[in-house]
């Protein structure tokens, strides 16, 4: 198969008296009442927590608050640094294993979608249907977009009324106090206008990367995208495969479809074909169109099971459906036709 790139039980049950219910007519004694309560209390009070652990290497038992634990696993303790370091060579495998396992727990993890803070539909999945207001910092969709400019007919943040900046100073006046502030998307902003040399700034693609790092740390799912994409093809930056599909899985962790799309691709070229589909089905039952067409000629090739691919398809059918609107589809409309058009969208 051809792939191509795209861009706990609680089993004690507290049962209710019934209604009505006649009161016993027979009263217990207080004492032995009392009695009871202290054999147990006592009983309670004899217990003693066993907090102890034994030291991976010698197999001394120690109070398990003052061993050394391995940093990486967590699975082992040490009496101290010295038997630590000893077993460092034995336990580096079971320890590897392990930080493999805790790792694919986070990468492999389902996250709920973004919601455009004004209408709360899910966030298209498509870039140029969000943006990030320099006001406020929100992100809002293009749907909620458009209705403000259809019912305002003048450019405002749709969520906090703010006109849009008069002059490039404002703009970018406006980015930097949102980074001051901690914004992940400010710093997505700024990395962008680096990028392309735009509102009189230089373009600089160093600086642009170091914003999206930045911003990624922040949050901001999609800088660490764009930054995965900057090692993966070289901009401003030495190509390094490795640190790409790193931010890629960041990115991915963070709820970015394509990023995880990209991590199918990355696993399916170096023949780990399980992981790599399970990328597939998991951006495609997020809405990601492409993945759906891959998981599909998978499906046909026997890659993947019929119920995989039904409950995939079904998934991806109910997120497509969730975040359409209809003043998305006329934003949509109306950014393909400025294309066509040559004007920059």
């Amino acid at each position: 198969m051809m792939i191509t790139a795209d861009d706990n039980n609680n089993d004690l049950q507290e049962y209710p008296r019934r209604s009505g219910a006649m009161n016993s007519s027979t009263k217990e004694c207080t004492s032995c009442e009392q009695n009871n309560v202290d054999n147990i209390t006592e009983g309670i009070d004899n217990v003693v927590l066993d907090n102890t652990s034994t030291c991976a290497n010698c197999g001394k038992e120690g109070n398990s608050d003052n061993m050394n634990t391995c940093n990486k696993c967590k699975m082992v303790k040490y009496c101290n640094a010295a038997c630590k370091k000893k077993h460092r060579k034995k336990h580096k495998k079971a320890c590897e294993r392990r930080v493999a396992e805790l790792f694919d727990e986070q990468l492999f993890k389902d996250v709920e979608p973004d919601e455009c803070p004004i209408c709360l539909i899910p966030m298209p999945h498509d870039a140029d249907q969000i943006s990030v207001e320099s006001c406020c910092g929100k992100r809002i969709c293009s749907g909620c977009m458009y209705a403000m400019k259809l019912s305002e007919g003048k450019d405002l943040c749709a969520f906090c009324r703010t006109p849009t900046a008069a002059t490039d100073e404002e703009e970018i006046k406006r980015v930097k106090n949102l980074m001051d502030k901690g914004v992940g998307g400010a710093f997505f902003l700024l990395a962008g206008y680096y990028a392309l040399g735009d509102l009189g700034l230089t373009q600089d693609r160093t600086k642009c990367n170091e914003l999206l790092l930045r911003g990624g740390q922040l949050g901001y799912s999609e800088a660490y995208y764009n930054l995965g994409n900057s090692y993966e093809v070289g901009r401003g930056v030495e190509v390094d495969k490795k640190k790409s599909q790193h931010y890629f899985e960041l990115a991915a962790m963070g709820g970015h479809v394509s990023a995880r799309y990209n991590l199918g691709l990355l696993e399916y070229r170096a023949g780990n074909q399980h992981r790599a589909f399970k990328h597939f089905i998991m951006a495609a039952r997020a809405g990601h169109e492409t993945s759906l067409e891959v998981v599909k000629a998978g499906f046909r090739d026997g890659l993947v099971t019929k119920d995989e691919y039904a409950n995939t398809l079904r998934a991806h059918h109910e997120s497509q459906k969730e975040m359409k609107s209809d003043e998305r589809d006329k934003a949509s409309k109306i950014k393909e036709e400025m294309r066509r058009s040559g004007f920059r969208a």
